[in-house]
């Protein structure tokens, strides 16, 4: 057996949920849901990124489900959410929905609506966390009555607003129109990706993660970005080319936290601090010295941190009653209830209530550490 395939024999399962759900969008596509961990607990909502799944949150779901109900869902296109019809108007975009019908930023807050409606009660608000075309997501349903009804907080994983072709580092070259072009014919190109192999994984590492990641999480990687299909992949990389959400920032009217890296070769991190500059109400920036696009699976352990503050700061008293439940129930019986299966159940109906952070905003620069290492300056605002 080669080295690869000993990686992919031994990487972990991908968590199983404890209830599956079916979201509809307002254009009818069909979003796949996963809930994991007890019902009752305080809710974390994941958005992924391009050309990845639920599974790219694997390690965040192992980690909060203990504790959390934590609600993922695949983008259309992705994972297991169908595509949707790619039938273009007179060759362009339709109605703000981008590169052919049913891709474009209105869709993605049409779908994330539909997640929020579908998975958590009325008035139940829920902290939430979107990396890369997940944050953006995010930044497009901002305005959206369902995102104030059950947004508390936000955390922006690897995301910028605008101007990712230009900004993008992934070809190494002085910035200026002919590398703003190069990089818009590759990253939407039609050639398929094809089977993982390790010449594949080095152009994935390169584009996408730290020089440094490990070779398990860049298999990890690599597992989930080629399961995608190039339909889906060339669709929204169109729509990212052109993105404009600088005015979605300004109605991210929450608690927000920023984390990147810097050596995010994709969205530069010039884009998180234009974020952290411009966000209304910036919680915290972190970025980690030497991690690339990847910050979920390059730096789980920092990621989840960030997702726990905020739960802890804006549902704090739904997050010590759940730790309260798990502890009296045990182990094993967090277990058994992680079996049970059922899109018809509805999650608990009990409203969550936003409590207010006690704590100032904090700041957080950049450090020579090794990567994937948070710095741990902060500044009181």
């Amino acid at each position: 057996m080669s080295r690869l395939m000993q990686r992919f024999a031994t990487a972990p399962a991908p968590p199983v949920a404890a209830r599956e759900l079916t979201a509809v969008s307002a254009d009818g596509s069909r979003l796949h849901v996963e809930v994991h961990g007890p019902d009752g607990a305080p809710a974390v909502v994941l958005a992924h990124g391009w050309t990845c799944s639920t599974r790219f949150w694997a390690a965040q779901i192992r980690e909060l489900a203990a504790d959390h109900r934590v609600i993922a869902y695949d983008q259309r296109g992705h994972g297991r959410t169908p595509a949707v019809g790619e039938a273009v108007a007179g060759g362009g975009a339709v109605a703000g929905y981008g590169y052919g019908y049913g891709y474009g930023t209105e869709a993605l807050a049409d779908d994330l609506e539909a997640v929020l409606a579908a998975a958590l009660a009325p008035g139940e608000r829920a902290v939430l966390a979107g990396h890369s075309m997940g944050g953006m997501t995010l930044m497009a349903a901002a305005s959206r009555p369902g995102f104030a009804e059950h947004a508390a907080a936000a955390l922006l994983c690897s995301t910028g607003s605008s101007r990712l072709v230009a900004e993008s580092l992934v070809v190494p070259m002085r910035a200026g129109a002919f590398r703003t072009r190069l990089t818009r014919a590759i990253l939407g190109s039609r050639a398929p990706l094809g089977p993982v192999t390790p010449v594949s994984r080095r152009i994935l590492r390169y584009a996408t993660m730290g020089p440094g990641t490990a070779p398990e999480r860049v298999a990890e990687c690599a597992r989930v970005v080629h399961a995608c299909p190039r339909r889906t992949r060339v669709a929204w990389a169109h729509v990212l080319a052109g993105l404009d959400l600088d005015s979605g920032v300004r109605e991210m009217r929450l608690p927000t936290a920023v984390v990147a890296g810097t050596a995010d070769r994709l969205t530069p991190i010039v884009h998180a601090r234009a974020l952290a500059a411009s966000l209304p109400e910036c919680t915290g920036f972190v970025e980690l010295a030497g991690t690339g696009h990847m910050t979920p699976v390059e730096a789980p352990e920092v990621v989840t941190a960030e997702i726990r503050k905020l739960v802890d700061a804006y549902l704090g008293r739904e997050a010590a009653a759940g730790r309260g439940a798990r502890t009296a129930r045990g182990a094993a019986a967090q277990q058994d209830s992680g079996t049970v299966r059922g899109a018809a159940a509805r999650p608990d109906s009990r409203k969550a209530r936003e409590i207010p952070a006690a704590r100032e905003p904090r700041t957080v620069r950049e450090a020579a550490a090794r990567p994937g290492t948070p710095t741990t300056q902060e500044e009181t605002a």
